[in-house]
């Protein structure tokens, strides 16, 4: 019987129902952010040259407001690890080094994440957003991290984001994003089935069709210049392998809430 199951087409009609709705949930995580974006097109032009006058002042009340944030956010940290551990000494924490001693942790940044900017992933992809963000690698998202992390989400360009989010994918830090690592990144998107044989099936099938849309080179593996050439020419693709960006809704209520600060 096994001999006949290996020898029968892959890709059975069931799996072939798994991966279509794959390939749905794959595109649909980014393609509210472009209707998002075309809804907001016209005021946008409009108020063009109003937002370029006034960028600079806007640029320091928002430096103040998330600096503010960010003590608040430290604050609440150090509670958090006084009440835990109330001998501990934050500067000898190993791994940490002796100079960053203050920061936003793991858990505290979940939580902006999902509760601020509408950002829900699995706990892998949210580890390397926070990686991404930490950028010395210290543990903790200091000052510095903070406002360039930010000032990414509420205003970086298009072609930033799309770096950020290659490598956010790039779980190894490589430099590429390999099968191996698309297939951690999809494996939740096809609702597994309880009579299915073997369901990680069906995500290989899913991967091989995503690595042939990526894969400009044909080397096996997507570089940073194969992703952004294929998002120049697919723009909802940017989050295929799982979100990692706020929406414009979020990022306009927290622009917002700048003023009030």
């Amino acid at each position: 019987m096994s001999k006949e199951k290996s020898n029968s087409p892959r890709l059975s009609m069931r799996g072939g129902a798994m991966v279509m709705k794959g390939i749905t949930i794959f595109l649909a995580s980014a393609r509210n952010n472009q209707l998002a974006n075309a809804a907001q097109a016209n005021s946008k032009q409009k108020s063009r040259k109003k937002k370029m006058n006034e960028k600079d002042n806007i640029f320091k009340y928002e430096i103040e407001a998330l600096y503010k944030i960010y003590r608040k956010l430290v604050t609440i940290n150090k509670l958090k690890e006084k009440k835990s551990n109330p001998s501990a000494n934050p500067s000898s924490i190993i791994g940490k080094p002796s100079s960053i001693n203050e920061g936003i942790d793991r858990k505290v940044f979940r939580e902006i994440l999902h509760n601020t900017f509408d950002i829900v992933s699995k706990n892998r992809l949210m580890d390397r957003i926070f990686c991404v963000w930490d950028r010395q690698n210290y543990g903790l998202i200091n000052l510095e991290n903070w406002l360039f992390g930010l000032s990414l989400y509420l205003k970086g360009s298009k072609s930033k984001q799309i770096e950020f989010c290659f490598l956010v994918y790039d779980l190894n830090a490589d430099g590429f994003i390999s099968k191996e690592e698309m297939f951690q990144l999809l494996k939740n998107c096809l609702i597994k089935q309880p009579q299915e044989e073997d369901p990680d099936e069906s995500v290989k099938d899913l991967v091989d069709i995503v690595m042939r849309k990526f894969d400009k080179d044909k080397d096996g593996k997507v570089s940073l210049e194969d992703f952004q050439e294929t998002i120049a020419e697919e723009p909802l693709l940017i989050e295929a392998f799982g979100k990692c960006l706020p929406s414009e809704t979020s990022k306009n209520t927290f622009l917002t809430t700048l003023k009030i600060n």
